[in-house]
């Protein structure tokens, strides 16, 4: 089965969970344009509708969104967009004075088994750090904090204990060997 990403990073953790369930995930480096929607499930959804035309095969895809309190869910859905406008600093100058920090991360797993899509969600509760913190990770990494570390803070097993990649993807690793393997 593929995973279909341009992030390494990524694919890096997915396989490492994907192992401990016995299943091979290889990767489709693939860049594609995603649709514009109102969650992430739907474009997660629409993005794996869109992938089925032109992967022939079963395949998985994964997006993510940082939402912030304070900012009314943003930027949630165009979190991609956001980090590659105004990054991680970007984010901090918008919460400068905020006393909320209050944050979660969401990821939603779409899999298309060569017939119809399903989708798998995971989310993890944390806060905004008031500065960057950490080398690991990618993405909002450096200012997501979960307790007393950022994700950027903790070594890739740590986060994959915790994070909602982890979740989302246990939901449907667990789903897969249930109805498929």
């Amino acid at each position: 089965m593929y995973f279909i990403t341009s992030n390494e990073g990524k694919f890096r953790e997915v396989r490492e969970m994907a192992s401990k369930y016995g299943i091979e995930i290889e990767w489709l480096k693939m860049e594609y344009i995603e649709p514009q929607g109102s969650s992430l499930e739907e474009i997660a959804r629409l993005s794996a509708e869109m992938l089925a035309e032109k992967v022939e095969g079963e395949f998985v895809i994964e997006d993510s969104g940082l939402f912030v309190e304070a900012l009314k869910g943003f930027p949630g859905p165009y979190s991609s967009y956001v980090f590659k406008t105004i990054g991680n600093e970007g984010i901090l100058k918008l919460m400068e004075g905020v006393e909320n920090r209050k944050a979660y991360f969401m990821a939603v797993v779409a899999y298309f088994d060569g017939k119809e899509v399903r989708t798998f969600t995971g989310k993890v509760e944390g806060e905004i750090s008031r500065e960057m913190r950490g080398t690991q990770g990618f993405g909002y990494d450096p200012i997501f904090l979960y307790g007393n570390k950022t994700f950027a803070e903790m070594a890739t097993e740590e986060k994959n204990q915790v994070s909602h990649r982890r979740k989302a993807f246990e939901e449907f690793f667990r789903w897969l060997k249930e109805n498929k393997i």
